[in-house]
């Protein structure tokens, strides 16, 4: 019987690594109708150049995805992940193709109804990122650290990816007529290409890899009830003596999670607030005219976004890895300090300077987010580790809301 057990427990882990790579898809797929939306505000600005679009999209996303996600956290046990992932995800697709339609419509032009229209999809994106990102990290809080490491440099990789295919397009647009516009169009295309097969990918290949049923069983047999459509569609059920079993288990509640990990929401809020009260606001509006010229915020953005998602693989270094509390936290506050520096950069400084700054915020950015995030769950049934996981992204919504508004102040 114990051979038996040893031998089916290796079957039960099978696709570890393709799940590794699906997280990582998933991870692309959640910011990467955002980042999209981010990355040609150099359009943008054609179009629109009274209305600091970087900063006003920005701030019209933060709203609908902060409180989105503080509903979805209130009711986060009630809510079956499943469902609440596809609808994410197919939410971003629908409102990256009404981006692209709403272009081709208008031809192009700029003026007050049109930006009203973007708007309208700016905010739309914020509720699609509440319903995926809480529900993924969530889910993923009980599985194995490498998916959740994945699904978090999967999000990173959506803003290098972006921005590097941004520039390609650029580059080869920019000596035809209207080239702006047409790489562009290119750049949508692509990018609701990519979400469509994230929906394919989460509905039809993530439910059935072995280590994923073996998890999401695990959890639903410590009373998560988030699971059940998942398992259904990897081919499990759960007899009515399993489902009596699971309701009799405890679990904290949201609020004593909360004050259990405050030092790590406090974490994500401040690491959060300092990035998106620089990028991409400051970086577009702030930094002056350099030899780059209309290059410049897009190279800035891009160093931003590669070396965000280089420092999310630093911590499966394990020595490199910090897991101190009071270490992340003294390493937080530390990184305020970039704000004079980057004020005298671009009072003083020339582009190089500002390259190697904007680099080290990414740098700082990615790592100590997977610090953060990887640490928390531990200690912790499968109920607890999914409501935790929806905290911790409602506290990186918040940090991020808050930096949104502080950008203005650069002003």
């Amino acid at each position: 019987m114990e051979g038996s057990s040893q031998s089916e427990a290796p079957r039960r882990l099978e696709g570890k690594y393709l799940g590794m790579a699906c997280c990582w898809a998933l991870g692309l797929a959640t910011l990467v109708a955002w980042n999209c939306m981010l990355t040609i505000e150099d359009y943008y600005y054609k179009l629109f150049p009274k209305y600091h679009p970087a900063r006003l999209l920005t701030l019209i996303y933060m709203p609908f995805a902060v409180v989105s996600m503080a509903l979805l956290t209130y009711y986060e046990s009630k809510i079956d992940t499943r469902k609440r992932n596809l609808s994410g995800l197919v939410l971003f697709f629908l409102s990256s193709l009404l981006l692209l339609l709403l272009d081709l419509a208008s031809s192009g032009k700029g003026g007050i109804g049109n930006f009203i229209g973007i708007g309208a999809i700016a905010g739309s994106f914020g509720v699609a990122d509440a319903l995926l990102q809480g529900g993924m990290v969530g889910d993923l809080f009980f599985m194995c650290p490498e998916f959740l490491q994945s699904y978090l440099a999967g999000i990173a990789a959506s803003g290098f990816l972006i921005s590097a295919l941004r520039l390609l397009t650029k580059a080869a647009f920019e000596k035809f007529p209207n080239g702006l516009r047409k790489g562009v169009i290119l750049f949508l295309v692509i990018s609701i290409f990519f979400e469509f097969l994230c929906i394919l990918v989460y509905a039809f290949l993530f439910p059935k890899l072995p280590i994923v049923k073996y998890y999401r069983l695990k959890a639903s047999t410590e009373g998560s009830n988030t699971v059940s459509a998942d398992l259904a569609a990897g081919g499990i059920h759960i007899n009515q003596e399993d489902e009596n079993e699971a309701k009799r288990h405890e679990r904290l509640s949201n609020k004593e999670l909360f004050f259990e990990n405050i030092d790590y929401a406090v974490d994500l809020i401040l690491i959060f607030v300092l990035t998106l009260s620089i990028v991409p606001g400051f970086i577009y509006e702030d930094t002056g005219s350099h030899q780059l010229h209309s290059w410049y915020a897009l190279v800035l953005i891009t160093m931003f976004n590669a070396c965000d998602l280089i420092s999310r693989y630093i911590p499966l270094v394990e020595f490199l890895k910090l897991k101190s509390r009071k270490g992340l936290m003294i390493a937080v506050l530390s990184r305020f300090l970039l704000i004079p520096a980057f004020y005298f950069t671009a009072k003083y400084s020339d582009q190089g300077w500002m390259i190697l700054l904007i680099s080290f915020l990414g740098l700082t950015n990615g790592y100590l987010t997977v610090c953060v995030i990887t640490e928390a769950p531990k200690g912790y049934k499968g109920p607890e580790q999914n409501a935790l996981g929806n905290l911790l992204v409602l506290c990186v919504l918040c940090g991020v809301f808050a930096g949104v508004a502080l950008d203005w102040l650069w002003l």
